[in-house]
């Protein structure tokens, strides 16, 4: 957390377009893996640079460059500079931390968006990825590596679907529909969380429970927060901003905003969800106390009279009947038992026990 903090720190009073990784120190080498493919063939190699890509790159075919780590400033920085990418969008490429958001340029349309994941322990990981889309070639920045477009890699290798029949147009919608379709997956996990929450709060309210509800509000927040300007996304790209959006992509895309629409409502009703678990907790932990409360305040009810007998026969006055009575201390045993066991059965009738 510290080395994220130092490196935003270190870029205020930079110039715009400065490119300066704001991740957590990673000394990992990157990944690059292009695809090459159009409908009679399909390509697929592990490169090692960028130079390597400019060289096999082929025009006449549709390529997908992906790369897996973006914390290299200096790739980033050769790669904008053979494909004339603008320096701002450099400089959002290595920002993890920019929002999700798109851009249309003359020449590409540049795209930010986020995977999410829940893991085990409730911790949510954020991944942040970017999309280039130039005519003929869509590149793709994911700063840790995911397995999120290995069923798309399989599908443009089988032959599956209309995607080896279309061009990049048609890949670059398909990125953000796994893109969004992974949103599902993570608040399923999540509305499961929040059944689990719920159920042990019912049975056995604690405060590992109250700090898993924070958490659960938490991550619905971050994805809330990046989710909703999806929607902005493809509203842009419906209003057809860019020539590189066909119209029989169209389509496809107002599926996208569908998905989307459903995706904010379905969060809205986990936050109302959650905040109702808060208050759940709240009522248990209150009801659990006055239960407490209830039996202490029936224990010292019972005790008060036996303790005025035992104060009343406690004090040291000379002539006092009782005391010269051979059966006095039986007596008042006697006498304390019975006025116990009548203080329970008053209570017991009244359902105060």
């Amino acid at each position: 957390m510290f080395s994220n903090k130092r490196k935003n720190q270190s870029k205020v009073g930079s110039p715009p377009g400065t490119v300066s990784y704001t991740g957590e120190k990673n000394e990992e080498p990157i990944e690059m893996v292009l695809i090459e493919y159009n409908e009679p063939e399909y390509k697929k190699y592990e490169l090692t640079s960028i130079e390597e890509f400019i060289k096999k790159r082929d025009l006449k075919k549709n390529n997908w460059l992906i790369i897996y780590g973006i914390h290299n400033e200096e790739n980033i920085e050769t790669l904008g500079k053979n494909l004339n990418i603008h320096p701002l969008i450099m400089e959002d490429i290595v920002n993890i931390y920019e929002r999700v958001k798109v851009e249309f340029y003359e020449d590409y349309v540049f795209a930010i968006l986020k995977e999410f994941k829940l893991e085990v322990d409730e911790i949510l990981i954020s991944n942040h990825i970017c999309l280039l889309y130039y005519q003929g070639l869509v590149i793709t920045f994911v700063d840790k590596k995911t397995d999120l477009f290995n069923p798309i890699i399989e599908r443009i290798r089988g032959k599956r679907g209309r995607i080896r029949r279309s061009g990049v147009d048609f890949l670059f919608y398909t990125i953000i529909d796994t893109i969004v379709d992974n949103y599902f997956i993570t608040l399923e996990t999540l509305s499961e969380k929040i059944e689990d929450t719920e159920e042990e709060l019912v049975t056995k309210p604690t405060k590992d429970l109250l700090f898993s509800i924070h958490r659960l509000k938490s991550n619905i927040i971050q994805v809330r927060k990046n989710v909703t300007p999806s929607r902005e996304i493809i509203n842009s790209i419906l209003r057809g901003d860019s020539k590189l959006i066909k119209e029989t992509d169209v389509v496809y895309y107002r599926d996208i905003y569908d998905h989307i629409v459903r995706i904010i409502e379905t969060l809205e009703s986990n936050r109302d969800m959650v905040s109702g678990l808060l208050d759940i907790y709240l009522s248990s932990i209150s009801n659990k106390m006055n239960e407490i409360m209830k039996v202490l305040t029936i224990i010292a009810t019972i005790f008060i009279p036996l303790t005025f007998i035992a104060g009343v026969y406690g004090m040291n006055f000379q002539y006092m009947p009782e005391l010269t009575w051979k059966y006095g201390y039986l007596g008042i045993w006697i006498f304390m038992i019975l006025v116990f066991l009548g203080l329970v059965y008053y209570f017991k009738r009244k359902k105060w026990l």
